[in-house]
């Protein structure tokens, strides 16, 4: 066998006995703190008895000198030794932990002979076993380390720590075997198999001792669940003692709500079921009597707050039932108000009178006396990117002002809308040098602002796209934002540049500009296909301007110029026929109403639009990116006419309100818009506005119809073999025309899920939409009939010809083709003039009323790996014929 083999085998079997020996390690670390760490072996009984020492040897040591072995007892040569001394001396020994066996020789000659086995050194330290938590959380609680002395005690402490973190992981039957690998040297391999058992749920929560509440009332206000199919996504199915003293506080605070101002918690108790793997927690409760409110009372010791002027603050109205959360936002609007008066420092106590011979709970507010308060100084920490002068303009205090609460909470939404922070920045109020005086400082952690965007995905919408966004909003740490972006679908197209000063030459005014290039291939469906109907490119840029008006109301000014061109596939739409149906004897090609539609063909072509137009806006929201509370409102008009072709006067109004109901984001949106034309277009069926002017509803924003999915519209239904006009709907063509005038409102909340799907990026939302759009003139419509219309075709020359046959596809193609005779004004007989047949069809105008449409749904936005993804499914309630609904949509890959 060679050496290394014999090695081999030695540390195998070096293994097996180690092994066996700490086989019994994880139940010693289970032992109760109280029990001695180590407990030294008796000497022999041989050996024992009495004497003097004559001289003191050691035997067995490799690292430590004789003489460093000897310094840890108190025997010495020439002192009398008795059994006790010769037990102290092995505990001495023991306690060092510098040895794994010692043994005292030599009692009965009085030369003693210390026999010592050394603990091993630590050569390197295994993890095994670990998947749910990683080498870098376990290492860090493991106090053993290689080149460190191994001793049994340390190993059970470490198998302690280890547990315990997999405890606060919520996996109590998680165990931990130590074992040791020899190696030459007295070195050691320590290696911790752990086996982690599956995590540790909640089965079952008890509650005893409730008679008004169910058992379900209760668990629904604890942060604990129970495992089962409900909460599934849940992350509060694990056990957490953290989370057990949360919900007898939530229980505590649900009873104080409902009038029960002695209910109290007796006690709490989870017990883990023999296989370790569930708990079982058992409350015992205590509701006491219900108590009502008596006739609430406030003392102001404030000489400029008198008590009556404070009065109609406090909603609370004696014979309700007690509620402790109105105490309490009756505190915060008394400590408000004294706030906004200047009075920071101001303190409001309720005193609670209870008599429990009539139930009832009188409160006095007291309001403690307190000086008035100015602001010292204004301190901001944090900001390393983002330049001072940014943050401060944004507060609505500086220094030497009256302190004013409201003011404070206006400076922290105004700051965090910024967008440049992380979320949960506080403005705190501090002493400052003398009672009268505060200093507000805020402490910020800054965030990226820059993106750069590059996806590609595919849509219900625009079915593939690629997407590529590059944004700062906060260029150099000057709060300037300067962004570009590139679109591409199969239907629309777009580039775009924008740049934003909010604080022009340090002023509060706001200044930017837009340049664009968009192109937009409008469609339409046909046998439920989707085609292209015109092409709109769009070439421009905007100027616009921004002033506050007041805190809260903002007027703004802006400047367009754009270029439209509006076409139509010429040899789709195109024929020698024009708008009144007659044939161009020169051969010049039109847009042909019977293919086109005359209100496509009264779109086409290219026009300038130079408008000017304002904004009048109020914002109140907590925060501009994801608010939860607050209000916005806008009104807006766009005057074209200042030089182009185009003339209208387009007022849009928009409204949004949030409110934050237990834990519920409640958002309820409302907008209008009207066009006006000022244009002098006139002819049977003409609409002023024109096509690409009108508003437009349907996907996304209006989620249970189709894209542009409801409106005034034309289909145009062909004719069966029947000799009639088909009635399904997926065998017509569909185009939607848009309208003057719309209005749209939507309710939406958003769902409160657990931690874990919060975590996931996942946010779902139920809805309800309503709106219309309509306020179109009908168009002139066409019926050729069941047997269709022939349009005669021109050569590029203007001349006609006679064919033996008119050509129905690509591959038939006429076998004799002469000129026609134009004195004869005929084709030779069995000849005719070559050209093409259109099928017959009948053309309906729909949609154009103001009754409303309505749908409801539920919507999921997920912050995917790849990329933002959102699903709707909505069902329209309230439709109007003509209308195209849809069920499901989804978006994936780019922004919504």
């Amino acid at each position: 066998m060679t050496s290394d083999g014999r090695r081999a085998s030695g540390r195998l079997a070096s293994a097996l006995l180690i092994g066996t020996v700490l086989a019994g390690m994880p139940a010693m670390a289970q032992a109760p703190a109280s029990a001695p760490a180590s407990t030294a072996p008796a000497a022999p009984a041989a050996q024992r008895g009495s004497g003097v020492i004559h001289s003191i040897n050691v035997s067995g040591n490799q690292r430590l000198e004789a003489d460093t072995v000897r310094s840890y007892i108190k025997l010495r040569p020439g002192d009398a030794y008795t059994t006790e001394s010769l037990d102290q001396a092995l505990k001495d020994l023991y306690a060092s932990e510098l040895f794994a066996d010692v043994q005292i020789a030599g009692t009965d000659t009085g030369n003693i002979v210390l026999q010592v086995r050394e603990n091993p050194v630590i050569n390197r330290i295994v993890l095994e076993g670990n998947k749910r938590i990683k080498e870098d959380k376990i290492r860090p609680e493991i106090k053993l380390a290689p080149r460190q002395i191994f001793t049994r005690s340390k190993a059970r402490a470490d198998v302690a720590r280890i547990i315990e973190l997999y405890k606060r992981q919520g996996r109590y039957a998680a165990t931990v075997e130590p074992k040791m690998v020899l190696l030459d040297q007295n070195r050691v391999d320590v290696v911790f198999e752990i086996h982690e058992g599956a995590k540790s749920r909640v089965r079952r929560i008890n509650i005893i001792g409730n008679t008004h509440f169910k058992d379900s009332r209760l668990r629904a206000e604890m942060a604990t669940k129970t495992a089962s199919l409900l909460h599934v996504f849940s992350s509060g199915t694990s056990y957490d003692p953290d989370r057990l003293a949360y919900d007898q506080q939530k229980m505590r605070q649900f009873y104080l709500t409902q009038g029960y101002a002695d209910f109290h918690v007796v006690s709490a108790v989870a017990e883990l079921t023999p296989d370790k793997r569930d708990f079982i927690i058992t409350y015992v409760v205590d509701e006491g009597d219900r108590y009502k409110f008596g006739a609430p009372k406030v003392e102001s010791a404030i000489r400029d707050l008198r008590p009556e002027a404070l009065q109609y603050l406090v909603k609370i109205k004696a014979g309700q039932w007690y509620n402790a959360k109105t105490v309490e936002d009756t505190v915060d609007g008394l400590t408000e108000t004294a706030g906004i008066l200047g009075y920071a420092f101001a303190d409001v106590s309720p005193k609670f009178d209870r008599d429990k011979d009539a139930k009832t709970m009188t409160i006095t507010f007291q309001l403690a006396d307190a000086p008035r308060v100015y602001v010292e100084a204004v301190n901001i920490n944090g900001n390393t990117i983002t330049r001072d002068k940014v943050v401060r303009r944004e507060f609505r205090l500086a220094e030497g002002d009256a302190f004013n609460g409201f003011r404070v909470k206006r400076s922290r939404d105004r700051i965090q809308s910024l967008g440049f922070f992380q979320d949960k920045l506080e403005v705190e109020q501090k002493q400052g040098s003398a009672p009268d005086r505060v200093v507000l400082e805020t402490n910020l952690e800054e965030k990226s602002t820059g993106s750069l965007q590059v996806s590609a995905g595919y849509s219900s919408l625009e079915k593939f796209i690629v997407s590529a966004q590059i944004s700062q909003s906060n260029l150099m740490g000057k709060g300037q934002e300067v962004r570009a972006g590139v679109d591409y679908s199969i239907y629309s197209k777009s580039v775009n540049l924008g740049f934003t000063e909010p604080y022009l030459f340090d002023h509060n005014i706001a200044l930017g500009v837009d340049v664009f290039r968009r192109d937009y291939n409008s469609f339409g469906y046909e046998n439920n296909d989707r085609r292209t109907t015109y092409d709109e490119s769009t070439l421009g840029f905007q100027v616009r301007a921004g002033v506050p008006l007041t805190e809260f109301w903002t007027v703004a000014l802006r400047y367009g110029l754009n270029n439209d061109d509006v076409t139509l596939d010429k040899s789709t739409f195109y024929t020698a026929y024009n708008s009144k149906g007659e044939l161009d004897p020169t051969g010049k090609l039109h847009c042909d109403p019977l293919l086109a539609g005359r209100y496509l063909c009264d779109a086409i072509g290219k026009r300038t639009t130079s408008s000017l137009g304002y904004s009048l806006v109020f914002d109140n929201l907590n925060d501009r990116i994801h608010p939860t509370s607050g209000e916005r409102f806008y009104i807006s008009q766009d005057i074209a006419g200042l030089g182009g072709s185009v003339r209208y006067i387009r007022t849009k109004a928009e409204g949004h309100k949030y409110w934050n109901i237990i834990g519920f984001t409640v958002s309820a949106n409302a907008e209008a818009g009207y066009v006006y034309s000022l244009e002098s277009r006139k002819g049977p069926g003409v609409d002023k506005v024109r096509l690409t002017d009108r508003f437009y509803l349907g996907e996304p924003e209006f989620a249970g119809f189709d894209i542009r999915g409801l409106g005034p519209r034309v289909l145009r239904a062909p004719y069966g073999a029947d000799g009639k006009p088909v009635t399904d709907r997926k065998q017509m063509s569909d185009d939607a025309l848009g309208g003057r005038a719309y209005y749209f409102g939507r309710l939406e909340a958003q769902l409160p899920l657990g931690n874990a799907v919060k975590e996931l990026g996942i946010r779902p939302s139920i809805f309800l939409n309503v709106g219309s759009v309509f306020g179109t003139t009908k168009p002139e419509l066409a019926d050729t009939g069941a047997a269709g219309q022939f349009r005669e075709v021109l050569n590029g020359d203007g001349t006609r010809l006679c064919v033996d046959a008119i050509p129905t596809d690509t591959n038939t193609l006429p076998s004799v083709s002469i000129p026609f005779d134009s004195q004869k004004n005929n084709c030779p007989s069995g000849l005719t003039p070559s050209g093409t047949n259109i099928p017959g069809f009948q053309e309906m105008f729909l949609g154009d009323t103001w009754k409303p449409r309505v749908s409801v749904g539920i919507g999921v936005n997920w912050n995917s790996p790849f990329g933002p993804f959102r699903i709707d499914m909505a069902k329209a309630l309230v439709k109007r014929r003509g209308d195209d609904t849809k069920l499901f949509t989804f978006n994936v890959g780019t922004q919504f």
